[in-house]
């Protein structure tokens, strides 16, 4: 089987680094910075799609300079502390990876990004392929879903998408692909159940017990 993870907010506990860095890039554009929840809501779409979203009135200099501020403060933040998976994240991985799964990425960050982390982590030939919203259409849009199914060569239907938002959600049923929702990430689970997942996660390794009635 084929499973594809969203990174930030389901493999990583990136919540708090991602919004504090878009209100110091409010900051440093001389802006009032917006409360957290707005910012949460935007967590899994690419970084223009997120600023559109959060700022529509603002002008090409300014999406491009407000951009480039929340790049930089970013990765100073990583910098300081490593981004933490969630509990269990690395042995269910390994588990689903060494029961011959393949195991893919469908994030919202932009190619340099996910490079840069994984290799940090040490694991930058740990997934099998991935897909980034700078390479691709930003979800929720289904391209990097029907990327990935074309890579592996695999149909919808033999395959998961694992996430925390909506956008992971909505891009998975486009396609009728099953999809799981975690319970721990930037979206309330609430707001997930509406597209109808297989399985609402509270903790990551109950992904083990679902592969096996597979």
């Amino acid at each position: 089987m084929l499973f594809i993870f969203d990174w930030d907010g389901t493999l990583i506990d990136s919540k708090a680094k991602i919004t504090q860095s878009m209100q110091l890039a409010a900051e440093n554009m001389g802006w009032e910075p917006l409360v957290d929840h707005l910012i949460h809501n935007i967590i899994g779409l690419g970084l223009p799609e997120a600023i559109q979203r959060l700022y529509p009135a603002i002008n090409d200099v300014e999406r491009a300079q407000l951009r480039q501020f929340y790049a930089e403060n970013f990765i100073r933040l990583d910098k300081k502390k490593s981004s933490d998976f969630f509990p269990l994240v690395r042995e269910t991985l390994a588990e689903l990876r060494n029961k011959g799964h393949h195991l893919a990425i469908a994030t919202g960050k932009n190619r340099k990004g996910l490079d840069r982390i994984l290799g940090d982590l040490g694991m930058s030939d740990y997934f099998d392929a991935t897909r980034c919203a700078d390479e691709t259409a930003s979800k929720p849009h289904p391209l990097m879903l029907e990327e990935l199914l074309a890579h592996f060569a695999v149909l919808a239907e033999d395959s998961v998408m694992i996430g925390d938002t909506e956008y992971d959600m909505e891009m998975a049923m486009r396609i009728n692909m099953p999809r799981i929702a975690v319970s721990y990430g930037a979206h309330h689970i609430d707001r997930l159940h509406q597209y109808k997942p297989e399985l609402c996660m509270d903790q990551f390794s109950q992904l083990l017990e679902w592969q096996k009635l597979k």
